[in-house]
């Protein structure tokens, strides 16, 4: 048999199924809110006011836009996918059923560069975050345990010190990772009340900052190009969509939990394009109101821009106005830190759960398909990716990773849309809760609205992209290829379930 075999949808299920499986207690409302947590993060927190003073400007909000129709158009793909073949393991699962073993392998290893340097990056932007609330609280964190080794880092006092260790990153990583060996329960619930502390917040900066926004700093809209590809005019408008696109990963991690929801066929359409239209609406209007309130090129490098627009709007006000955007900054802080914990508890609880699929089919090795025999959640690669995570984050400086989290979740999006196009034409009989309205159309503008996001990226994010996949070839033929159980059929060993 070929690496390009595939898994029959029969067979996907009657796995699923299985008596040892994973406990089913999400609803729809826990599924909107897990893909609310998981979007509403580092983006719009971060990533919003960078995009802004490097490419687009107050633009910024069209670059919302696209970015936000493209994760729409890949959200339709996947909420068909999530009701017909309601099974943990994401885009890796839809590629086995449609596209064969190989580009399963190469989707699931891109899967775990989205999920694994995601949570790393968004662990390290919480560090920045908690030590800024504390400093606001006139609280001093030991600089030298705040970055990555070798970092310098900025004291009170005006002088620089040597980082050796990201100690609040490696903290909050264990805290989640604890959080999830507990139960997707008790998870749950803690994300869904993050995600109302964080979208009260946004609503509260949204309201408030509104009336402080001064209209020229609107103008001009799409500042003219210059000169360079990216850099302001409408190709700053597409490059600021494609690097903002970070801030809209996450709606895909809901489809990893399918297995867990009480009615999936019904609820997974809801819990991924619900969350994708709440958060674009969010991201949208706080974008328009942060480049309202301060001249985006006041915002350019700046950790925390939402920061830099509530002093600005702060610097020309006086009283009660002073006392409430210095108030809004303490806010944006605290929703800040509750928004990034969400974040790392969403694709924290995606990665395993990808891990899983692949051992399943003997990608990978057995262990990695154990189930905790009272908690019922994958503990053993729940417990690996907690310690790589916190290993990522309180060793490594992150700077580039948004970018390369971008382009790999893009070609992800771009390998689900193709499999739709091609599970309708092996597969017409399935029956399909939720279709892709105007098909095949659909499909293919979210294939060319993602390939255009990816081209409009820098090279050295393709460089990367590419070393990245080059590895995990390696892995495949080493392993995977000669231990697969779709191409080599053998007895699983259930003891190990």
């Amino acid at each position: 048999m070929s690496m390009f075999v595939t898994k029959t949808i029969e067979t996907l299920v009657s796995e699923a199924e299985g008596a040892d499986g994973l406990r089913r207690v999400l609803g729809r409302r826990d599924l909107v809110a897990l893909g609310v947590g998981a979007v509403i993060g580092a983006g719009i927190f971060v990533l919003t006011g960078q995009a802004a003073a490097a490419y687009a400007g107050p633009a910024i909000v069209l670059s919302m836009a696209i970015a936000g129709l493209a994760s729409a158009l890949a959200g339709l793909c996947y909420a068909e996918f999530a009701s017909a073949v309601p099974v943990s393991g994401s885009a890796y699962t839809y590629a086995y059923a449609t596209l064969g073993e190989f580009a399963a392998w190469l989707i699931g290893w891109d899967l775990i560069l989205e999920y694994a340097l995601s949570a790393s990056t968004v662990a390290v932007s919480w560090s920045g975050h908690l030590g800024a609330f504390l400093a606001q609280l006139g609280v001093a964190f030991p600089a030298a345990l705040s970055a990555a080794p070798g970092t310098l880092v900025a004291t009170s006092g005006g002088h620089a010190v040597t980082a050796v260790f990201n100690l609040p990153a490696v903290l909050i990583t264990a805290f989640v990772t604890v959080l999830l060996l507990v139960g997707i329960r008790e998870s749950a619930t803690v994300n869904a009340a993050m995600v109302a502390l964080k979208v009260a917040v946004i609503a509260i900066v949204i309201a408030g900052g509104i009336w402080f926004v001064q209209p020229g700093n609107w103008h001009p809209f799409v500042p003219p190009n210059s000169g360079r590809f990216g850099e302001f005019g409408w190709s700053g408008v597409l490059r600021g969509a494609a690097v903002i696109f970070f801030a809209f990963i996450g709606f895909d991690a809901v489809s990893t939990v399918a297995q867990e929801a009480r009615d999936p066929q019904r609820d997974m359409p809801a819990g991924i394009l619900g969350s994708l239209a709440i958060c674009t609406l969010l991201y949208m209007l706080v974008s328009g109101v942060m480049v309202g309130l301060v001249p985006y090129q006041k915002m350019i490098g700046s950790p925390a821009p939402m920061i830099v627009a509530l002093d600005a709007a702060a610097l020309r006000s006086s009283g009660s106005a002073h006392a409430m955007l210095s108030g809004l900054k303490l806010l944006v802080e605290f929703g800040a830190i509750a928004g990034l914990t969400s974040v790392m508890l969403v694709t924290m609880m995606a990665q395993p759960r990808i891990f899983r699929a692949m051992a399943i089919d003997g990608l990978l090795p057995d262990w990695a398909t154990r189930i905790h025999p009272r908690w019922r959640t994958p503990h053993v690669t729940t417990i690996i990716t907690g310690v790589a995570v916190a290993a990522a984050a309180g060793f490594t400086g992150v700077s580039t990773l948004g970018q390369l989290v971008s382009i790999g979740t893009l070609f992800a999006f771009v390998v689900v849309a193709l499999a739709v196009i091609f599970l309708r034409a092996r597969r017409p009989d399935l029956h399909r809760p939720f279709r892709v309205p105007l098909a095949p159309f659909l499909p293919i503008a979210a294939v060319a609205v993602c390939l255009l996001l990816m081209a409009s990226l820098p090279w050295a994010t393709w460089e990367r992209l590419v070393i990245w996949m080059a590895i995990g070839l390696a892995i495949y033929f080493a392993y995977g290829y000669r231990h697969s159980r779709v191409r080599l059929p053998k007895p699983v060993d259930q003891s190990l379930a």
